[in-house]
């Protein structure tokens, strides 16, 4: 069977990978002058270890038949999505400088018919993980052995679709399904416990009937146990939370909702490069 070996050696090669991620959304955002960097960067380490160590996929064959299936939901924060995409080989470097432009790859929101590796198109919140349950149940009845992962915002589970579809895998025992929740606590106006709480979490998806794990989303060793950990939870269907900060690595953007949908200036760039490089103990230069 054809399967795509881990690119990272280690979890220090993985976190190194993050930040080179974390520098590239950050300088494509501002180069589109628009964009999402908050729910970007909180991701980064979660889709970092997914394309570099637990994904089985193959970039030169993005339509590959038994390749896992990864949807981002919360299709604002394709920068971080992309991001890996040319780090993975999907696409060329060059991509990186045409975030939203007319006739570009990378679009303000994900489209399957434009970018090699994009499963979903994205937009509207809370559409992503009936479309993956719809795939893993594609799986079963074709007789293919691949996994859907699925990411979704904290504040997309305000959407009811998300209930609808997180009743039904249980039902249809879609153990090749794991749901990554970023619960990064911050949605487009202000925190979510000012807008529509949605505590408490974990005991809302066990009661019904999904295998429910709790992880720190920036310590990339528990990452990558729980995504491993994930394909063994039989017969259930699995939710990681993955506890995040939203802006995570650049000081003046974590925990602040403005930066949700607001791109940096060339000063303020200039200064979330330094900081992520400087955390990671890379150069900036060593991003490019």
């Amino acid at each position: 069977m054809h399967t795509s070996p881990p690119v990272a050696a280690d979890i220090r090669e993985l976190e190194t990978i993050a930040a080179q991620i974390r520098c590239d959304l950050v300088r494509m955002i501002h180069i589109a002058r628009m964009g999402h960097p908050g729910g970007s960067l909180s991701a980064a380490d979660l889709v970092t270890a997914l394309y570099f160590q637990v994904m089985r996929i193959d970039p030169a064959r993005p339509d590959w038949p038994e390749r896992d299936r990864f949807i981002l939901s919360k299709g604002h924060a394709c920068p971080v999505w992309y991001a890996a995409l040319i780090r993975r080989g999907y696409l060329g470097r060059e991509c990186l400088d045409t975030l939203r432009c007319l006739d570009s790859l990378l679009q303000g929101h994900p489209d399957m018919v434009k970018t090699p590796g994009v499963e979903m198109t994205a937009g509207s919140l809370g559409h992503g993980l009936s479309a993956g349950l719809g795939m893993a149940l594609a799986a079963r009845v074709r007789g293919l052995n691949y996994r859907v992962w699925v990411m979704i915002g904290d504040g997309e589970t305000q959407e009811g679709s998300i209930w609808e579809a997180a009743m039904a895998a249980p039902n249809l025992r879609l153990d090749n399904l794991t749901v990554i929740l970023d619960r990064n606590r911050i949605q487009n106006d202000d925190l979510i416990d000012n807008i529509m709480p949605i505590e408490p979490l974990a005991a809302k998806w066990k009661s019904f009937g999904w295998h429910v794990m709790e992880i720190d989303g920036h310590e990339m060793a528990q990452v990558v146990d729980a995504l491993e950990a994930s394909r063994e939870a039989e017969p259930q269907p699995v939710i990681i939370i993955a506890n995040t900060v939203k802006g995570k690595g650049v000081s003046f953007m974590e925990d602040n909702p403005f930066w949700h949908g607001n791109a940096p200036d060339a000063d303020q760039t200039a200064q979330a490069l330094q900081e992520i490089c400087a955390a990671a103990g890379l150069e900036v230069a060593d991003v490019d």
